[in-house]
């Protein structure tokens, strides 16, 4: 017998894999912090780990020869790296207290993606004829970006949701949208088999996770399908905006 909360968890899977597909990013940032409401933190995780993963494999078995492999073993070692930390800080703080710091991060970066970025774009660059100050600037940027991945890959350690963060940098070295969506899909198959092999190890895989994860199926694809449908129809900025509202929400869901 499915209970209220097991509807609730697959409407919000519809939507979020809807917004996904859209997007391009934000499902499971979406998803999971009601998802940890209404199943719990440890089966949310395993739940939607695997269900992302399903829905990253389609990409990359369409798009293979657009993976840019290069920037992909990049973004994996560092993002491998920030795993390992993510997972030991979550088993050594209270659940609570990392809600809390997710929920700040994902209202940050929902506040950025509405008003931070356009405020940058409105700044106009100081000229400069110093080619020092130049190179260093670009040296300090490249170090904030590898440090952007890694803190990408201590939020999936914790939550499987370090997607909008990596996206910061994916964005600005993967130009092509084919390219993009291939070379990240690869990278978050590949990173999934490992923390849903953990999660199986530490024994989250219940009878009732394997049970959302095989009826998950059925919102999953139809999320996708409409999302495809829609993106032709819909305003790309306006969905946007829509979706950082509902990642405000989503950062609200987790603090309190």
């Amino acid at each position: 017998m499915i209970t209220w909360r097991e509807i609730l968890f697959f409407l919000i899977l519809f939507g979020a894999n809807l917004i996904q597909a859209i997007t391009g990013f934000a499902g499971t940032l979406l998803a999971m912090p009601p998802s940890m409401q209404l199943l719990g933190v440890d089966e949310a995780k395993s739940v939607l780990a695997v269900l992302d993963q399903l829905s990253c494999l389609l990409i990359v078995l369409t798009g293979f020869k657009h993976i840019n492999w290069k920037e992909f073993g990049k973004m994996a070692v560092l993002m491998v790296l920030g795993m390992f930390a993510g997972m030991k800080i979550f088993e050594a703080f209270p659940i609570q207290q990392l809600l809390t710091l997710y929920g700040i991060m994902i209202l940050c970066i929902a506040f950025w993606k509405l008003f931070g970025q356009r405020l940058v774009k409105k700044r106009t660059l100081p000229k400069t004829s110093d080619f020092e100050q130049i190179e260093k600037k670009s040296y300090l940027r490249s170090a904030g970006m590898l440090c952007v991945i890694l803190a990408a890959g201590v939020i999936h350690g914790m939550f499987v949701s370090g997607g909008a963060l990596l996206v910061i940098y994916a964005s600005s070295v993967l130009k092509k949208k084919e390219e993009f969506r291939a070379t990240m899909a690869m990278l978050w198959v590949t990173i999934g088999c490992y923390i849903t092999g953990t999660q199986i190890q530490a024994g989250y895989f219940s009878t009732q996770v394997v049970f959302l994860c095989l009826a998950g199926l059925i919102p999953l694809f139809a999320g996708i399908w409409a999302g495809t449908k829609l993106v032709k129809r819909i305003r790309q900025e306006t969905f946007l905006k829509l979706t950082y509202v509902l990642l405000i929400v989503s950062g609200v869901l987790a603090i309190v």
